[in-house]
Formats: C-alpha cells, sequence, structure tokens
C-alpha cells in the first residue's frame, strides 16, 4: 500500500511538472513594415527591437552587424536569444535559459509569453517608424 502512495505521488509530480511546458516557440522570419510603408534601414530595425526590448525587461547585447542577443532575467529565471535582423525581416531564435526546465524541445510555458511580448513590442516600434 505504501509503495503503491508513493508510485502514485511520483506519477503526479511528473504529470504536474509536464502541465507547466510547452514547446519553444522561435519566431522566424518576422516582416520588417513600417506603418508608412517606407523601407527601413538596418539601424532603424535595430534601434526598434532595442527600445521594444528595453521596455519590457530585455538586455540588448551587439553581436554582429546584424545580430543580436537579448538577455531576460526574472527572479531565479533567465532566458537568453539570439534576434538576427535585417531591411526586411528579423526573428527570434531561443540561445539558452537558466531555471526554465528547457528540454527536448520544451520549456516552461511562460518563456512563450515573454517571447510573444517581446514580438508584440519589435512590430509596435516597427510600425511606428
Amino acid at each position: 500500500m505504501r509503495i503503491g502512495a508513493i508510485v502514485l505521488g511520483l506519477t503526479l509530480a511528473v504529470t504536474i511538472s509536464a502541465c507547466t511546458t510547452a514547446p519553444i516557440q522561435n519566431m522566424t522570419n518576422n516582416p520588417v513594415a513600417s506603418a508608412s510603408g517606407k523601407q527601413l534601414s538596418s539601424e532603424e530595425v535595430r534601434g526598434a527591437i532595442v527600445r521594444a526590448g528595453a521596455a519590457l525587461g530585455w538586455r540588448m547585447k551587439d553581436e554582429g552587424p546584424g545580430r543580436l542577443s537579448a538577455t531576460l532575467d526574472l527572479r531565479s529565471h533567465e532566458a537568453v536569444v539570439d534576434i538576427p535582423y535585417s531591411t526586411t525581416s528579423y526573428s527570434i531564435t531561443y540561445r539558452s535559459s537558466t531555471g526554465l526546465n528547457e528540454k527536448d524541445g520544451n520549456i516552461h510555458k511562460n518563456y512563450n509569453g515573454w517571447i510573444q511580448n517581446l514580438t508584440r513590442g519589435i512590430n509596435a516600434q516597427i510600425s511606428a517608424l
């Protein structure tokens, strides 16, 4: 009876922890389009990404021409993403994390919300140019 309770407890713990993860969402080839329809320069796109990230608490770092990395630290959690960009598109791709239970292409479900918020922020900044 006691072994059955232990097995049940372990099964429940695994099931609950699985409910807090989701497949990692990468945002690839998001179009760069200003509201006016004007072609933006690479520097304008970079500025829009940096402003959006800073407004949401992401630390941005230049990684070379057309490439940024961004780090978000929340309590004991850290997410790091790569953001390649050009005058026509940008992407946000997972690089690494701490405390987000990343395993086999899955990660804590909050990560995807952070990436969606960053994408919306970038799109709003680009649209305003």
